[in-house]
């Protein structure tokens, strides 16, 4: 992990950043007082194209500064070393606008995708300490908690692809000759095997291109490309 402070000049400028408002890039934070709601929005921004956390900002635009940089920045420190496994590398500016400070926290996309939120809870029955671990991934101006379908795609990525055709994969492929789209679960029962292994293979043709994930709120299915529709 690297975490840094000092003022740096950027491409995009502050008033450039707050203008264009919060969008897949960008995020605003007018305080930030828990180490485990910041680290739901740095896991997001690792595990997608990457982005920045303005933090001072509120989400009408007004820069409303920070109060204690120090703080602030324990905070962030603590929610990349405690609430996210494996921790992302970020690096963290400090910016005047209009005699405000505002925390500038960048996160570059991450290689090392998949990236954990860890939320502590309690057991609901043994009320003994426990740790809650989602994927989330950012759409549009959100965070969203990724599917399985999603989680098994980023785990596929730390490995070369490997896909074969056999009569398993025909039986697929017939399938959606007639159907839009097919999910693991359906893929399994086709197959007769587990939603675990029709998952692999369907994360793994979906990596060279001969399949898309697509994803509906909680739920992922695959259909094949348009050059592949009959």
């Amino acid at each position: 992990m690297t975490l840094r402070c000092w003022p740096k000049p950027d491409i995009l400028t502050l008033s450039d950043l707050i203008g264009k408002g919060e969008n897949i890039h960008t995020e605003f934070k007018r305080l930030v007082h828990s180490a485990e709601k910041i680290a739901k929005p740095i896991s997001a921004f690792a595990n997608t194209s990457g982005g920045t956390i303005l933090i001072g900002v509120d989400d009408d635009k007004r820069v409303v500064g920070i109060h204690s940089e120090k703080e602030t920045l324990e905070i962030v420190h603590d929610a990349v070393q405690h609430h996210i496994e494996p921790s992302p590398v970020i690096e963290t500016f400090i910016e005047e606008f209009k005699r405000r400070m505002v925390l500038k926290v960048i996160i570059p996309e991450s290689p090392y995708k998949p990236h954990f939120h860890i939320k502590e809870a309690r057991d609901p029955e043994t009320l003994k300490p426990v740790r809650k671990k989602k994927v989330y991934l950012r759409e549009g101006s959100h965070n969203r908690a990724a599917t399985e379908e999603q989680i098994a795609l980023l785990q596929s990525l730390r490995a070369p692809v490997s896909i074969s055709f056999g009569n398993q994969e025909k039986k697929l492929f017939d399938y959606l000759k007639t159907h839009a789209s097919i999910t693991a679960a359906e893929y399994g029962i086709l197959a007769d095997i587990t939603i675990h292994e029709a998952t692999v293979t369907l994360v793994s043709l979906v990596r060279t291109g001969t399949m898309n994930l697509c994803t509906e709120g909680k739920s992922s299915y695959f259909t094949l490309p348009d050059s592949l529709l009959p």
